[in-house]
């Protein structure tokens, strides 16, 4: 698998994990998060589940259990926790076991684990704090590794939908271009910040990033379906929102009713390797 080369994170008085309130914005259509957001590639969670000692897993910030199902279908038993008790139900409702909380609180009540992994959650997380809990539950051996999707639209694509942002949300706290033009640079300061988190705990192997290619085609419907789970939307009034997705959706037709996404996962991966 290809590996990308680590880089140092800088630091920012504005953490990701610092603002609770977007982290917990996603339960409020649980259901459609479920249902809409992309899913992990299968080569990730058997890469993961090979380099584990055993089929133990924790899911940090588990959601409604999108990667937790993918790692039981892979063979392992798979305990979720999550902050959000609308996201944990309907991960329960799925099949999934969760416990409620935030990670950096959780009580592992004795319990370890072989793989601690986090899909798309872990820079919810303290990147310090997340680490040494991780560390205290992972069996010797057993590996940490949160992941992320990385999108990249198609130019033409991500131009129409830009344009929509620019018109409709002029003074958005998020980036409008990193909305349309996501990359691997843009998003190296998570999987830095996830890296040094590990490197200051102790007790693990030094971090690889390990990177996974895919594609996945989006009908119209299917990615306005999925637009109001991104964090950018999630608290956008209902109007503003309707605005914008009469734009998207607009610009979907002009390209032929579809597209297809470029989609790199990136998993940050440390062996735990003795006392922190």
């Amino acid at each position: 698998m290809p590996t990308i080369p680590p880089e140092r994170a800088p630091l920012s008085e504005h953490e990701p994990h610092q603002h609770r309130q977007v982290a917990e914005s996603f339960g409020s259509d649980a259901e459609r998060y479920d249902r809409a957001r992309p899913r992990y590639p299968d080569a990730m969670v058997e890469a993961i589940v090979a380099a584990s000692p055993g089929p133990d897993v924790l899911d940090v910030g588990c959601g409604t259990g999108i990667a937790a199902r993918q790692f039981q279908a892979a063979g392992c038993r798979v305990l979720g926790v999550e902050p959000d008790a609308r996201m944990a139900d309907v991960a329960r409702q799925l099949g999934v076991e969760v416990g409620l909380g935030t990670f950096e609180a959780w009580d592992p009540a004795g319990r370890e684990f072989d793989a601690v992994v986090a899909g798309t959650a872990w820079h919810w997380i303290d990147p310090v704090a997340g680490a040494a809990k991780a560390a205290q539950v992972l069996r010797p051996g057993g590996r940490l590794t949160p992941f992320w999707n990385v999108f990249q639209l198609p130019p033409d694509v991500a131009e129409a939908f830009a344009a929509v942002y620019r018109r409709v949300m002029p003074d958005s706290p998020f980036n409008l271009q990193a909305m349309t033009k996501q990359t691997l640079d843009r998003h190296q300061v998570l999987f830095t910040k996830a890296a040094d988190g590990i490197r200051e705990v102790g007790g693990f192997s030094d971090p690889e990033q390990w990177r996974f290619d895919w594609e996945w085609s989006y009908t119209r419907d299917a990615w306005l379906d999925q637009m109001p789970t991104q964090g950018a939307f999630t608290q956008l009034p209902s109007d503003k929102l309707a605005v914008v997705l009469e734009g998207v959706g607009a610009a979907i037709d002009t390209v032929g009713g579809s597209f297809t996404m470029r989609y790199a996962t990136v998993a940050v991966t440390a062996v735990r390797t003795g006392a922190a």
